[in-house]
């Protein structure tokens, strides 16, 4: 790559101030708008049922075309794309329902008080853990808006707004980046509650070990990355994560510090208490101290403070790791016996929903007082991975899951009322969309694809100079092979573990 292209490259990205925080809710409002109009062809006439290539083709550009129009050629018109997916949705809401293959059959087996069969009782009762298809949706589109906007942030079609702030402000890549620390934060919960609901406990040891299966692997590709664009000269912007650091070593450590989590006393290891902690007394040192002077302006002349940037993000990247852990130990469990006493009365997903909406209003509410001019002043920064930035990923993942939630239980509102588990896993997937969960269920493997091929696009393309037109059909195809690549895998049961 030319030195003098390879600059244009860097300052493409660079020194960039950011949107506002609403122009991010509506863009991103796209999603949850995609899967109301999926679901509505879902739960009123069956469309995805039997899934060929007009059903795929019609789940692709829904809830991942949808999203590349929403950040590229209606980046600014949002508010007419969701109109464009809701208007539909509301329509097929009032239409005449299809009968849907997924209802529950009359039993052949007598049935006995708990609502099972004899036959069936023990291999067919409804576990601790059931599927949660809103949950899948909110992951996949997390997922589809991150490789859509690693590739698209380099074409001229996809706003500047859009990308990464320098240091101080708000935007749409700088909200994906925290939203994959959340979303990986929730999905680690799942074997945290397994255990638990098995009455086992670990040792650290043992949970080191484990953690280290999952962050080896991060490591060597947090390495394959560091090595390949030193190596390509393939351009960089240093100030995001430092000289040597990238995303992927920030990923691969937080498994083990989680697993340290874990095996606290149970009376100590309150995991929302703890991200507020770790995180506020991140941003005390940053304030109090010479740390943030450090972070911003220190010369890279070490090694420390050739990467500082993710060496100390990486305190508030993993707060927001606890958060979305937190997030998952609350929703995740069929039952869950900490539900507060006017939530208690409603119905299970009614509950999950309400206590969605309390979490995001509580972060919502530390997010404004802790950037008050009248209480504290601070900027949101995820160069820092400060305070209000975990407060705003926060609060906006929650409200994130909250939209899909309530999509879920309008559209599909008999999903959990099943008595065997056969027969709940049956309407779980009538009510999860292919490519999003293809995008969820190998979603790292997805992940390092895409930055493989943003690569391989980088260096047969001259980007900057790409017109609109080429630039959408680039775009398109390779949002295309991704959701292709997954939903090939997924419908083979193939899962690549990272």
């Amino acid at each position: 790559m030319a030195q003098s292209y390879k600059s244009l490259k860097q300052d493409f990205v660079s020194n960039l101030s950011g949107g506002g925080i609403w122009e991010v809710n509506y863009v991103t409002a796209v999603a949850p708008a995609a899967v109301l109009l999926w679901s509505a062809l879902q739960s009123r006439q069956d469309f995805f049922v039997k899934y060929g290539p007009l059903a795929f083709t019609t789940d692709f550009l829904l809830n991942a075309g949808a999203i590349l129009a929403a950040t590229t050629i209606y980046s600014s018109a949002p508010t007419a794309l969701n109109t464009l997916l809701v208007l539909p949705a509301i329509t097929l809401y009032f239409l005449p329902t299809t009968w849907s293959r997924t209802r529950i059959k009359k039993p052949s087996h007598p049935v006995v008080a708990n609502g099972m069969p004899d036959s069936k009782r023990g291999q067919n009762s409804l576990g601790p853990l059931p599927e949660r298809p809103f949950i899948t949706h909110y992951r996949g589109s997390m997922m589809v808006v991150t490789c859509v906007a690693i590739l698209a942030v380099d074409f001229r079609v996809f706003p500047r707004r859009f990308a990464k702030v320098e240091t101080w402000g708000t935007s749409l890549m700088d909200m994906g980046v925290g939203s994959f620390v959340f979303a990986a934060g929730l999905a680690s919960a799942r074997p945290v509650l397994r255990a638990r609901a098995a009455g086992k406990s670990t040792s650290i040891g043992a949970s080191l070990i484990a953690a280290a299966r999952h962050s080896v692997p991060l490591l060597l590709l947090g390495l394959v990355r560091l090595y390949s664009v030193k190596g390509l000269d393939y351009a960089e912007h240093v100030s995001e994560y430092g000289v040597h650091w990238n995303f992927f070593f920030t990923l691969a450590l937080l498994p083990p510090f989680a697993a340290i989590i874990q095996t606290l006393p149970q009376s100590l290891s309150s995991v929302h208490f703890i991200a507020l902690s770790v995180t506020l007394v991140y941003q005390v040192v940053l304030d109090a101290t010479s740390l943030k002077a450090y972070v911003l302006t220190a010369p890279r002349d070490n090694l420390l403070s050739q990467n500082r940037e993710g060496v100390f993000s990486f305190v508030g990247y993993f707060g927001i790791f606890l958060v979305g852990q937190a997030i998952g130990l609350d929703i995740l469990p069929r039952k869950n016996p900490a539900t507060i006493t006017f939530v208690s009365g409603l119905g299970p997903r009614h509950q999950i929903l309400t206590r969605l909406l309390l979490w995001s209003a509580w972060f919502s509410v530390l997010l404004f007082l802790a950037t008050s001019y009248q209480t504290f002043g601070l900027q949101v920064s995820r160069r820092l991975a400060n305070l209000p930035y975990m407060f705003w990923v926060s609060a906006f993942n929650c409200a994130q899951l909250a939209l899909f939630c309530a999509i879920e239980t309008l559209m599909f509102p008999g999903l959990y009322s099943a008595a065997e588990i056969s027969t709940e896993t049956r309407r779980c997937r009538h009510a999860t969309s292919r490519v999003l969960g293809a995008f969820n269920a190998n979603g790292l493997a997805i992940f390092l694809l895409a930055n493989l091929l943003t690569g391989l696009v980088n260096l047969s393309t001259d980007t900057l100079q790409a017109s609109r037109a080429r630039a959408m059909v680039t775009l398109l195809l390779y949002t295309l092979a991704l959701a292709t690549i997954a939903t090939t895998l997924h419908t083979k049961k193939i899962s690549v573990k990272l």
